[in-house]
C-alpha cells in the first residue's frame, strides 16, 4: 500500500471507527454531531498506535473525537490570524516571516488543532494563487523566511510542492523555507515511499537555501520505527527536522512523559524547538488546556530529567500579540517575555502579570502594578 492508498483508507466515519474501537450508543450519536462540524481522519498507520484496551490512550486522545469537543468555551482564532492576513492564504504577523496556508487538508485531523475553524472544511482563508503570495514576498525584503503550512502541505502532490519551491527560488532575500507538516508522525509513508519528494527537498535545500521541516511529536508512542525512518530520510537529504510539542491534558501533561519525548527526539536527531501552551480554541480549550501554573511546573520538572541539548526548547504561548515565553512564577506574579512580537518594538520585552492559578492564557491573567501604570517593559 502506497501513501496515497493509506490516506484514502483513513477512518472518516463513525461506522468505520466502530470496526476498530468500542463506542457506546451515546458516543456514536455525539461523535456524529462533532464530525459534522469538525471532520475526522485517522490513517490506518496512526490508528494502529492506539491501545484499544485503554480509553485514555494518548494517541486516541489526539485522533478520536471526544464529547468534550461539544464545549464551546474559547475562540476559533486565538492568535489573531485573520487580522494578519494580507490576502487569502498569506499571513504576515512577524516582520521576517510570511506564513502560507497552502491547503485545508491533513493526513490526520488532530482533535487539538488550533485551526479547527478551517482544517478539513471549505474556507476562504486558503491560498488561491501561489503566484500572488510569491509576488507579495518578493516585494517585502524584510521577509527572510517562509512557512508553508495549512492544513498539511505534504498531503499535496509532490508536483505542487515542486511548483511552490520553483516560484520562491528567485527571491534572493529569502534565507530559508519551512514546511509545517505532521506527516512524519501521522503518515510517515508519505516520506518513506516518495523518492521524488526526497530528491526535490535535497536539491532545493542544498542548492539554493536550506529547507527545514517543522513537525509535531506530542508523545513518546509516536516515535516508532516508521517515524524514525521518515525523519532520518529527511535529515540525510539535508533537511533538518525541528519539533513543536503542544502541552496537552491527558497526553503529555506529566514531567516524565514530556522528558521521555524530548530525550527520544534528540536521540533520533530531531531538534526540540517549542513546547506550546494549548490555545483556548473552541472545542479544544476545555478538553486539552492545562493552567499556565501547572504547565510551567510540568515543563520545569521535565527539564530536570533532560540534558542541555534536549531542553533547548522554550515554553511558549502563541498569543495574538506575539509568541510569549513563560519565564517564571514568584511572589504572586507570573513573568513573561516576548520571544517574538507582532509589534517589533515589543520583541524581547520582559513583563509580569498578577498570577492566577486557574489562568490558561494571557487574557486570563490579572494586571500587575507595572502594567496598570503603563510600564509594560520591566527590563
Amino acid at each position: 500500500m502506497n501513501w496515497e492508498n493509506e490516506l484514502d483508507g483513513s477512518i472518516r466515519t463513525i461506522y468505520q471507527l466502530k470496526n476498530h474501537l468500542a463506542l457506546s450508543r451515546t458516543e456514536e450519536k455525539k461523535f456524529k454531531h462533532i464530525i459534522e462540524r469538525h471532520p475526522m481522519c485517522i490513517p490506518p498507520y496512526y490508528l494502529s498506535l492506539i491501545d484499544k484496551s485503554d480509553p485514555n490512550d494518548p494517541i486516541r486522545q489526539m485522533a478520536v473525537p471526544d464529547v468534550e469537543e461539544l464545549n464551546l468555551m474559547g475562540s476559533y482564532d486565538t492568535s489573531g490570524e485573520r487580522e494578519n492576513t494580507k490576502m487569502p492564504g498569506l499571513q504576515h504577523k512577524y516582520l521576517q516571516t510570511a506564513l502560507i496556508l497552502s491547503t485545508n487538508r491533513c493526513a490526520m485531523y488532530c482533535r487539538h488543532c488550533f485551526r479547527k475553524r478551517l482544517v478539513g472544511l471549505p474556507n476562504s482563508e486558503l491560498l488561491q494563487r501561489f503566484e500572488d503570495a510569491a509576488n507579495y514576498i518578493s516585494l517585502h525584503e524584510e521577509i527572510n523566511n517562509v512557512l508553508i503550512t495549512g492544513g498539511d502541505p505534504f498531503v499535496l502532490p509532490t508536483s505542487i510542492i515542486a511548483k511552490f519551491l520553483e516560484m520562491l527560488a528567485p527571491i534572493e532575500h529569502l534565507a530559508f523555507i519551512r514546511f509545517g507538516t505532521r506527516t512524519p508522525v501521522t503518515l510517515p509513508q508519505r516520506i518513506i515511499e516518495d523518492n521524488v519528494l526526497l530528491d526535490l527537498l535535497r536539491k532545493n535545500s542544498l542548492k539554493t537555501r536550506r529547507i527545514y521541516i517543522v513537525t509535531q511529536f506530542n508523545h513518546p508512542k509516536e516515535i516508532t520505527p516508521e517515524s524514525i525512518e521518515a525523519s532520518n530520510l529527511l535529515i540525510c537529504n539535508g533537511v533538518p527536522v525541528n519539533n513543536q510539542t503542544v502541552l496537552l491534558k491527558g497526553v503529555n501533561d506529566d514531567p516524565k512523559v514530556l522528558a521521555d519525548l524530548q530525550n527520544n527526539l534528540v536521540r533520533v536527531g530531531i531538534n526540540p524547538y517549542y513546547v506550546f501552551q494549548c490555545r483556548p480554541v473552541k472545542r479544544v480549550m476545555h478538553h486539552f488546556q492545562v493552567p499556565l501554573s501547572q504547565g510551567y511546573q510540568i515543563v520545569e520538572e521535565s527539564k530536570r530529567l533532560l540534558n542541555g541539548h534536549s531542553k533547548r526548547f522554550k515554553y511558549i504561548m502563541s498569543h495574538k500579540t506575539g509568541k510569549i515565553e513563560i519565564v517564571g512564577i514568584k511572589d504572586n506574579q507570573i513573568f513573561l517575555k516576548y520571544h517574538q512580537a507582532r509589534n517589533p518594538r515589543d520583541t524581547g520585552k520582559f513583563f509580569s502579570r498578577k498570577f492566577n492559578p486557574q489562568a490558561g492564557w494571557l487574557d486570563d491573567l490579572g494586571d500587575s502594578a507595572a502594567h496598570r501604570l503603563g510600564l509594560h517593559a520591566l527590563g
